[in-house]
Parts: C-alpha cells; structure tokens; sequence
C-alpha cells in the first residue's frame, strides 16, 4: 500500500485491517513515496518525519510492516518498481497484492507499465468515493473490489486541523499522534511565530512523558483484573483533578494514581520478594495481611522492572495502603485518590465534596480521609497499622495547631 502518509490516519489502518480480516492475505507492506506521483507538488512533510509516524503507527502488529525502499531511491518511483523490489526481497508465497483507492482506479491503464503490474501484483481497490452498494465504474482490467468502511477523513484534512488548532489528535494512530506533538508537525503551516527552543524541549518531555504513560497504563490492564484496572484508573483521575486543584504536575499525578496498584495480583512469594528490597523491616500487620505489601511491592517493581526512578511516584505508591509520617503531598494525594474514588460506592458523599472546595487545604482533606479510613476499618473489625494510627495523630496534632 503506497502513498505519502502526509501523515498516516485511521483511515489507512482500517483499509489495511479489512484487507488482512477479508482477503488471503497476512501482511500488509506500508510504502511511503518519496514524492508522490499523484501530487508531485505537494509539499510534503519531510521524508523521514512520514517515515517515522508510521512506524511508529504500525507497533506491536505484526500483520503490518513498513518499506522505506522508495524513500531510499528518492525521487519519484515508479509502481513497477517498488513491486518488482518488493517481490524479489519478500518472496512473497503467491501473487502479492497492490492496494489503490478507488479515485485512482479509472486512471490505473495509464500508470507507467500496468499490463506487467497486473502480471505481477493483484490489484485490490479500496473504497473511498463509492459507498457499499452503489456502482463504481467498470474497470478494464482484472482486479479485487474490498469491502471496507469508507471514512471520512485525509490527511490533508489532518494537517488542516492541526493548523488550525482544530481537534485531531484521534483520527491519526497514537504513534504518528505522538511523533506530530513531538515534532510539531504541520504547525509552521499557520505562519505562527516560532517557539523559543526551551518550549519546544518542555513540549518532547511532555510528549515522552506521556507515551510512558500510556505505556504504563497498557502493562497495568494486562496484569490486574478489569474491575482493579477499572479502580486504577478512576484513582489516577483523582490524582490528576486534586494534582491541578493543589498546584501540582498533573501527569506525575495520574501516572502514580494509574501504578499504585499494579502488584495487586501478585503472589505472596512475589510480594515478599519485592518488598524485602527496600530493606526496611515488615511490620506483624503486613505480615498476617499480605495484601498490603502490594504497595512496598509495587514501588520496588516499577523501579527495578520499569526504571521508574521519580521518588515522588515511588513513595506515593509505596505509602498508598498504611501511609507513612514525612509523606509527600503527591503520596498524600495518590493515598486519598484510592480511598475515595468514584468506583467505591462506601465513602461517604460530603468527602468527594470536599476535593472540590478551593477553601480546604490538602493536609486538611487529607487528616479527614485519613480519619475516616480509620473508621471504617474499625467498623470492619479490621486490624490497623502502628503506622497509620501515628501518621493520624500526627496530621490531627498538626490540624490543631
């Protein structure tokens, strides 16, 4: 499948997917041009930004690759050439297919030695002008119709989006999303004054910041249950929301509130092994209630396993469950966020109230979740922590002053 990919869109991941799903097919090869034939005046994107948008489009899916061969021949190449170069480096089992949309379908005789790409290629159309049902005009040569969606969406009406500080960001692949934020892409289109060189640095901390994320979010879905991913990630909203109504980082929130529980199916075996390694005693409590240590043990894996080395996310999830004296306002509010997030339907209304009052501190809603965690565990019967019952003392020593 050619074509500039100026940028890459949803659109071309769905063409693909019916292609794979519909046709007896199991790979489908992405060639960007290195200028396009059909609009050899475009100006197009530079050739290794295309480049690097779909790659980054295309991870984790092996039923989708992407060929740089045109763009290393620069220039503008000729179809029979990129299939004659795909087919002798492939080895392809069978004919390989070639996938056009159906506006350049009526046109196709005239590409440059089209009898030998029919000899040598099976020409699949994909449907972008004629809807399921309606009549496309009958073509002169053999060729595969396929039945896909046809959306409505272009990259030129990515680009002009994106220019005009329009929303966009999901009718392209999260990767090429990342890549265009990262790269500002399309922006210098709008004539805009050109940002200072420390902005552009903030904005690709930003951008990989926020692909760690996501990442992090992914390894967490796959290792607790919905309903615990589902906890998970109303906590890291919570985080997020009291992180900007307290003047902190949002996302350092949100990443901490996503994490705090990632350890949460671990075995005894793994939690103990884990939490040994901050080398500070277990206390009888957690002990007799292996389930707390998930917190210790969750601090330790996100270091040791993912390299996450910010102590402000480490002590938030390592204190989420009993808490600890000299917390932090992040742990303090990662540690409220798990209590009280809108998936438990026990914590008492006039909590959540008070997140949203600009009058009450964050060591004051804090003391108050903390107090009322107590509660409720005593009314559980449920054995509390020395160290809980200290950091409350403390924070209520301290409310009264």
């Amino acid at each position: 499948m050619g074509g500039s990919f100026n940028p890459v869109h949803i659109g071309h991941l769905i063409i693909a997917d019916a292609v794979l799903s519909n046709l007896d097919y199991d790979r489908v090869i992405y060639v960007p041009a290195f200028v396009s034939p059909f609009k050899p005046d475009m100006d197009a994107e530079d050739p290794q930004d295309r480049l690097d948008m779909l790659v980054s489009s295309v991870a984790g899916d092996p039923r989708l690759t992407v060929d740089d061969c045109e763009l290393r021949r620069e220039g503008v190449s000729y179809t029979i050439d990129t299939v004659s170069d795909i087919i002798r480096r492939y080895c392809p089992d069978g004919k390989p297919g070639i996938i056009i949309g159906d506006d350049l379908a009526s046109d196709f005789m005239q590409w440059y030695k089209s009898a030998e790409i029919l000899e040598k290629t099976d020409v699949i159309i994909a449907q972008r002008l004629y809807s399921i049902g309606m009549d496309m005009p009958l073509l002169p040569f053999p060729h595969k119709t396929l039945d896909n969606e046809i959306m409505d969406i272009s990259s030129s009406m990515v680009r002009d989006r994106i220019t005009r500080g329009k929303s966009w960001r999901y009718l392209v692949p999260a990767g090429a999303r990342f890549v265009i934020e990262d790269k500002r892409l399309y922006r210098s289109l709008s004539g805009g004054l050109e940002q200072p060189e420390r902005m552009k640095k903030n904005e690709r901390k930003t951008s990989a910041f926020l692909s760690h994320i996501v990442y992090m979010e992914n390894e967490v879905r796959t290792l607790v249950s919905p309903s615990r991913f589902l906890h998970s990630r109303n906590t890291a909203l919570l985080c997020y929301d009291l992180c900007v109504h307290y003047g902190f980082d949002p996302m350092k929130g949100y990443l901490a509130g996503i994490v705090h529980d990632i350890c949460k199916s671990f075995s005894e075996e793994e939690l103990f092994r884990l939490a040994e390694k901050d080398g500070a005693e277990i206390p009888k409590i957690e002990r007799k209630k292996t389930s707390l240590l998930h917190a210790r043990a969750g601090a330790a894996l996100l270091k040791e396993r993912y390299h996450i080395q910010d102590e402000d996310v480490l002590e938030a999830v390592r204190w989420h469950t009993v808490g600890g004296k000299s917390m932090g306002p992040l742990a303090k509010i990662v540690f409220m966020a798990d209590k009280i997030e809108v998936s438990r339907p026990e914590v008492k209304p006039y909590l959540r109230e008070l997140c949203a009052r600009p009058s009450v501190s964050l060591d004051e809603l804090f003391t108050t979740v903390l107090d009322e965690t107590v509660v409720f565990l005593r009314a559980k019967e449920q054995d509390i922590s020395e160290g809980t019952l200290r950091l409350l003392d403390s924070m209520s020593r301290k409310s009264h002053k």
